[in-house]
């Protein structure tokens, strides 16, 4: 062979596409870490469906928890029932969600997919941190199972959720104006405190102390026979009550557990962290400070996140489906994919969907 082409050799090329044909581009994605009460009832047995090839990075999970005499992930996963005093306190909850989702991270087909930024919803901001690599297996669960295990010993204060929008998934101004009302009259209470705890798509999230929830469950109007809603085995995350949580955190958790980003990481005051130019100390300051006791705005970091790196498709890590909605109402808030309501976001993914959840069996299939 002198490597020259013949003419029968340049025709039978053209016939078949293999010179010309050029490989199918990625698609570029932002990919969405879930955070508490996202491990329900229907997704017990989660990690088994999916991930029982994954016996090293499971093993080395429940090598940690054993270590701190807790019941290992792939123990709590396999339980005959699901059981609210089991799963959904911290210790258990954070790292068997850390697990789930931190596995599905690993199953996204790169040869179809571009990631091109990672972000997550409160406790995914710790996930969105292993997934980016600024937290290696080893340090990512145990600062998981540490800022998880912080109340083992007693919730301190607690959180609901209230609609901030209308039907159509637009946010609704007067039930923001209520919503702030409804804080500045009960912090104004001797003995109450209540605090803006994450801005969550068209929902708001309350963090306070007994006092101030239960003020707050009788003042916000009910709605939807299910709203003001207490979430079960929650404290009062990202607000005040928890400085002493963000003490502790800090004094536990040292610098050389946190790298520079491999991916972009974009936080939840909106904050973009990269490889070249974050500065590793004041992600850990982040991390454990500003993150712990001041509001947590995910509508804001999913804005962000697309205005910025423009992804073609949205991949939302499972366990379970519950960020679904907030995602698709945090989109609607700047019309990102052409969504000015509910309507629209339910239209385009019945017809070519852009929002994948790997908790939805069907939606996964996409993604793997």
């Amino acid at each position: 062979m002198n490597g020259t082409l013949n003419h029968k050799t340049l025709d039978a090329q053209a016939l078949d596409g293999s010179e010309t044909s050029q490989p199918k581009a990625r698609q570029r994605v932002l990919v969405v870490a879930p955070g508490r009460g996202c491990y329900n009832k229907d997704e017990l047995g989660y990690l088994q469906r999916f991930h029982g090839g994954k016996t090293e990075f499971i093993a080395a999970i429940d090598d940690y928890r054993a270590s701190q005499k807790q019941p290992g992930v792939a123990k709590l996963d396999a339980a005959a029932k699901y059981a609210f005093k089991l799963h959904t306190p911290g210790e258990n909850a954070s790292a068997l969600i850390y697990a789930c989702a931190m596995a599905d991270f690993m199953d996204i087909d790169r040869d179809k997919y571009e990631i091109v930024a990672v972000t997550g919803n409160s406790m995914g901001w710790y996930i969105a941190l292993a997934c980016a690599g600024a937290l290696d297996p080893k340090a990512a669960i145990t600062l998981i199972n540490t800022m998880g295990s912080m109340m083992q010993d007693g919730l301190i204060g607690g959180q609901l959720i209230y609609p901030e929008m209308d039907a159509d998934w637009v946010k609704d101004p007067a039930k923001t104006a209520l919503i702030d009302a409804c804080i500045r009259d009960i912090n104004a209470e001797d003995g109450a405190e209540i605090f803006t705890s994450i801005y969550l798509g068209g929902y708001r999230v309350l963090a306070g102390n007994e006092a101030g929830l239960k003020l707050a469950e009788a003042r916000l109007p009910p709605l939807d026979e299910r709203y003001p809603l207490r979430l079960y085995n929650h404290g009062a995350f990202h607000s005040p009550l928890l400085q002493g949580v963000s003490a502790r955190g800090l004094a536990l958790l040292g610098p050389e557990l946190f790298k520079r980003p491999q991916l972009p990481l974009i936080d939840g005051s909106g904050s973009i962290w990269t490889s070249y130019g974050a500065d590793v100390d004041k992600l850990r300051d982040y991390t454990l400070g500003h993150q712990v006791v001041e509001p947590y705005d995910f509508t804001l970091a999913l804005q962000v996140a697309v205005k910025e790196f423009a992804p073609d498709k949205v991949i939302i890590l499972g366990p379970g489906n519950t960020l679904g909605g907030p995602v698709a109402q945090s989109l609607i808030g700047i019309r990102w994919f052409d969504w000015h309501a509910k309507g629209d976001f339910t239209a385009r993914q019945q017809q070519d969907p852009v929002m994948l959840a790997m908790g939805n069996e069907e939606q996964r299939q996409l993604v793997v």
